[in-house]
């Protein structure tokens, strides 16, 4: 019996406005909601090759972690997992027969560029394409946020898979209508002279920092409320500097967009990120903020053209990592061959 082999890659995200956000029903209560991100080529991948006996065998090259089961219905029972992304996805589109899954992140450890929101939609397109379910790629979204949420035991927000499904510049709409993604036109090589990303290390509170933010959101906390509601005119402020190609507006709003964060939850900072950004700023550094719930992991620089170089030297010498990035142009891409 012939075997099937299915790849699949997409790309991480670093996200410039308007986060958090995107949890269900946040948006509901802010004017003009809308969070502006851009996927970078630091990506996810996964293969498939299906095997002739009912065998599955998760693998992931990231976390050096492997399990296998003798049949799906042996994963269904198992009572927890090594690699539990892996297994709920699976879980989720129900194969028929064998398979090993391998996957791999070039994203590290809590660095908050959506490593694990790519990985989903890697995964499930690939599932997707293996079992010929026909989802569309909105979809996939929906499935891909569902089973992270079921993972993480807490509501997770729409954002981080539109980079991963679209690549590119994308402002993602949030409204009573529902949620619709954008690309935003931008001169893709003239950004890429002007992004770098550090990174600080694994956060100490990963994952928790969000959670917290909404829960006071939705108990009714006024000084949450009201830095929300400036959280999205920034953002929605920032996605017109960037079809415009606004560089001094973007960095402005890339600054003011930082201090209101802090103030909603203080532990997303660390002294070094505090670090890396004053001491950055007067070497071409027009902005910075964490990426994602923060607490550590990566920190985004919009820098002058021409500043990339100083701005990564110093942030090297501060104790920072620079991980070099560029803007991924494409999204999601599945290939199929016979094995």
């Amino acid at each position: 019996m012939s075997t099937m082999k299915i790849t699949a890659k997409s790309p991480c995200r670093v996200d410039l406005a308007g986060g958090t956000l995107d949890i269900w029903p946040l948006y509901l209560y802010h004017a003009n909601a809308v969070t502006v991100n851009f996927a970078v080529n630091r990506y996810t991948s996964c293969e498939i090759v299906t095997r002739t006996d009912s065998k599955i065998v998760l693998r992931s090259a990231d976390q050096r972690g492997e399990e296998t089961f003798d049949s799906f219905a042996a994963l269904v029972a198992a009572p927890k997992y090594k690699l539990p992304l892996l297994a709920y996805v699976v879980r989720f589109f129900k194969p028929e027969g064998g398979l090993e899954l391998s996957t791999n992140s070039e994203a590290p450890s809590g660095a908050g560029i959506s490593g694990s929101s790519s990985l989903i939609i890697t995964i499930s397109s690939a599932l997707n394409k293996l079992k010929g379910t026909g989802y569309n790629i909105e979809k996939i979204r929906e499935i891909s946020q569902n089973i992270e949420a079921q993972i993480i035991r807490v509501p997770t927000g729409c954002q981080d898979y539109y980079p991963a499904m679209y690549g590119g510049v994308s402002a993602i709409d949030l409204g009573v209508p529902g949620i619709t993604h954008r690309s935003i036109p931008v001169d893709l090589a003239d950004l890429n002279e002007r992004i770098v990303l550090a990174y600080t290390g694994e956060p100490r509170n990963s994952g928790i920092n969000n959670w917290e933010v909404t829960k006071a959101h939705i108990n009714g906390d006024r000084v949450v409320r009201r830095n929300f509601d400036r959280i999205a005119a920034i953002a929605f402020g920032m996605r017109l500097a960037l079809e415009k190609a606004d560089w001094n507006e973007v960095g402005r709003l890339l600054r003011e967009e930082w201090t209101n964060r802090k103030k909603n939850a203080p532990g997303i900072t660390t002294p070094l990120i505090d670090k890396l950004i004053e001491s950055t700023r007067k070497a071409g550094a027009k902005g910075a903020k964490v990426c994602g719930a923060g607490g550590g992991g990566c920190v985004f620089f919009l820098v002058e053209r021409g500043a990339k170089a100083r701005v990564s030297e110093l942030i090297v010498q501060a104790g920072g990592q620079v991980l070099p990035v560029q803007v991924a142009p494409q999204g999601v891409r599945v290939k199929t061959a016979a094995k």
